[in-house]
């Protein structure tokens, strides 16, 4: 049986979330911070529109059921939990407008039946999604774990001081390798899934997930349904997976058709066996890396991740390891960091540039909206 545990952390959808704005159970509107009720829900209001509100509960913010299963699955790269619940919302929303819709985490599924559904089917677990243990230790004849993570989102409407559940989201997320133990304590050894099977295998535990959603208490009979199709990347992978694969289900417990996602990211500098779709970006970062470099001797590393829709750059996220000491080399550093990446970086798109000291702390931070020309620049500094 998989090892799963509940662990205790935020979500990356609560970082979507504000803190201040309208109350969803009275007039109240502004920029004021929610107020507590001691009964009905309220709303966190929004600092973008394209972001979400968030539910408040009893002046709480409402978490998930299932809150810390998905760090547990992914606690080998947490990159891919990452991924998976950006994409996830991203997904959510072109069918779920954050003008019309209230993001609220997942309150259908508790943490018992999504582990329940993660592990293998047994005689003492009929749900699993996983198939059965076979008994094979050898990695070309065992049953592998075909579904790695589950997450339930949901989305409200708004209506006469009360929130409506309005529209669900699920996201599953499939392995191309499954790692194992022959035994406990045991050496690590790889079950490799080809992408064919990994396709078959998604859905056919999507099926089986929108049937038992249709059945759970208190889902409207005709609330459309998004269920997204996520690739999980390798243990040692320094970008998180992709989703590949969506459908929406009106009604019904039949999946008729599904669509492709063409998104999917990479890191730079490229390496020979995942080069980045345009040797453009390749080329940019490649002399924004260079400068950088040349700016102090002491630094450690500077790494991106790219996101791509098909061939086409949609973001970019920078990572710039120092061994600086003094704030004044990191204020220095910062602004030549701004200049060089207006300079060399792809425009037209959003970047976020982040630079940590060698041990892990954040020293600076630097963004830019596509929109934008100039980078938005902080130091963390203190008193």
């Amino acid at each position: 049986m998989k090892k799963i545990g509940v662990v205790f952390s935020l979500g990356l959808s609560l970082l979507l979330l504000t803190a201040c704005g309208k109350i969803g159970d009275s007039t109240t509107t502004g920029s004021n911070a929610a107020k507590n009720s001691s009964s009905g829900y309220q709303t966190t209001g929004q600092n973008s529109d394209s972001e979400y509100e968030g539910v408040i509960k009893n002046g709480k913010y409402l978490t998930s059921k299932a809150r810390g299963v998905g760090v547990a699955q992914n606690s080998d790269n947490i990159l891919n939990l990452k991924s998976f619940e950006a994409g996830l919302t991203q997904l959510s929303k072109d069918q779920f407008s954050t003008d019309s819709y209230v993001f609220r985490e997942g309150q259908l599924l508790s943490s018992a039946t999504v582990e329940k559904w993660l592990d293998r089917k047994s005689k003492d677990n009929p749900e699993g999604l996983n198939p059965v243990d076979n008994g094979q230790k050898d990695a070309n004849k065992r049953n592998p774990m075909y579904v790695q993570q589950l997450e339930e989102q949901n989305y409200m409407k708004q209506k006469d001081g009360k929130l409506t559940l309005a529209g669900i989201t699920i996201g599953i997320g499939m392995n191309t390798k499954d790692y194992y133990e022959k035994e406990k304590y045991g050496a690590t050894f790889t079950t490799t899934i080809s992408k064919e099977k990994m396709i078959q295998e998604g859905q056919a535990a999507a099926a089986k997930v929108l049937a038992r959603l249709r059945n759970t208490d208190g889902v409207p009979a005709n609330i459309p349904i998004l269920i997204g199709m996520y690739q999980q990347a390798s243990n040692d992978s320094l970008v998180g997976g992709s989703f590949y694969a969506y459908t929406v289900s009106k009604s019904g417990n039949t999946i008729s058709s599904w669509k492709d996602v063409n998104v999917k990211s990479y890191v730079l500098p490229s390496t020979s066996t995942a080069a980045v779709p345009n040797d453009n970006d390749e080329t940019s970062f490649e002399s924004f890396k260079k400068q950088v470099q040349n700016f102090f001797p002491n630094l450690a590393g500077v790494t991106a991740q790219g996101q791509y829709e098909d061939k086409s750059l949609r973001g970019l996220r920078v990572n710039i390891t120092t061994q600086f000491y003094s704030e004044t080399e990191i204020t220095s550093f910062t602004q030549f960091i701004a200049q060089s990446a207006k300079t060399y970086l792809p425009s037209g798109i959003p970047i976020d540039i982040t630079v940590k000291g060698s041990d892990g702390t954040i020293q600076s931070f630097l963004a830019k909206k596509a929109k934008d020309s100039s980078y938005y620049t902080h130091v963390f500094s203190s008193y």
